[in-house]
């Protein structure tokens, strides 16, 4: 089956996930993608690194395709792949879209196309993490999905905030699922896979929390949103990189004001004064994504309670 051939090429890293799709491209499958040789890319209408492209052969030499798909089955991960037609529109839109996505729970009980980033400080103050907490209280037992980076600080808050709400929320980890980063988030890795929506990664079950994988997962989180809501932000953040992936994306950047005495708030008045969409409330950032609420119920289980809710539509006036 196909998915044993993107699972076997996520198991190394140092083959990227841009040079693997640019190579699906143009093959069009990927078991000819995984089997293919210097000569099949005579003529190739693409540009290709050589030295990539040998360093690519010496690892996909090293690859046992029954071995890594049988440590993704045991430890019981979902697995979805750039070929599935399930995957998200959203993400498949963006530059350099991951090429496989690791799941723990349900991706398809939260309404992909509803779908609102929360990013910001993992040092934020009180203010800003009740912030986000009040802004996402307005959107109590909507289909609206929270999609965050389960870090500390305004992720965690939102998170929160999004299972206190009856909403779904998906969280986009730096790492493979046999690390929980960070411990302290640890109530949030067991209870959003248990019907409040999903944990996601493009990393091989092994692959550590390391440095560098944090901008890289941001551009997930961005990626799967309409919109993304910036809490708190400093003026070199990571929370600014999340910015700037927005805007390349071509989705909506909303941000909230805060105190002009915290630095964390630096980047925040940086992006506002750039043309940044100011948010005090859930509806601001409803007119910003211009969405409304239309009453109509669902059943949905989320944290033991089937509540009723409602959808929102696309304000096509």
């Amino acid at each position: 089956m196909d998915i044993k051939y993107w699972i076997g090429l996520s198991s190394k890293e140092e083959i990227e996930p841009s040079f693997i799709l640019s190579l699906y491209e143009y093959f069009g499958d990927i078991e000819r993608v995984f089997n293919c040789s210097e000569k099949d890319l005579e003529g190739i209408n693409i540009e290709i690194n050589k030295k990539k492209f040998n360093t690519f052969l010496s690892l996909r030499d090293k690859i046992n395709l029954d071995k890594t798909r049988e440590e993704v089955e045991k430890r019981g991960i979902n697995v979805l792949t750039f070929d599935d037609e399930r995957y998200p529109k959203m993400l498949k839109e963006i530059h350099n879209p991951p090429m496989i996505l690791y799941y723990k729970g349900d991706l398809f009980s939260c309404n992909l196309e509803r779908t609102v980033a929360f990013v910001g400080s993992r040092r934020a103050s009180t203010n800003g993490k009740d912030s986000v907490r009040r802004i996402i209280n307005d959107f109590n037992n909507t289909d609206i999905c929270i999609i965050s980076g389960l870090a500390e600080g305004i992720d965690a808050s939102s998170h929160r905030a999004a299972l206190d709400n009856n909403l779904k929320t998906i969280g986009v980890i730096a790492s493979g699922f046999d690390f929980q980063y960070p411990s302290s988030n640890k109530d949030l890795y067991e209870k959003i896979p248990k019907g409040c929506g999903a944990i996601v990664t493009e990393y091989y079950p092994t692959v550590e929390p390391l440095r560098f994988h944090f901008p890289q997962r941001n551009r997930i989180v961005t990626g799967l949103s309409f919109g993304t809501v910036v809490g708190e932000a400093a003026l070199k953040s990571g929370a600014l990189i999340s910015a700037n992936l927005t805007l390349e994306q071509g989705r909506e950047l909303m941000c909230i004001p805060g105190s002009i005495n915290n630095k964390n708030t630096e980047g925040i008045y940086k992006l506002l004064k750039n043309g940044a969409t100011m948010v005090t409330s859930g509806e601001d950032v409803l007119n910003a994504l211009n969405w409304e609420i239309v009453p109509s119920p669902i059943d949905r289980l989320c944290n033991g309670v089937t509540p009723t809710v409602v959808e929102l539509f696309y304000n096509t006036t």
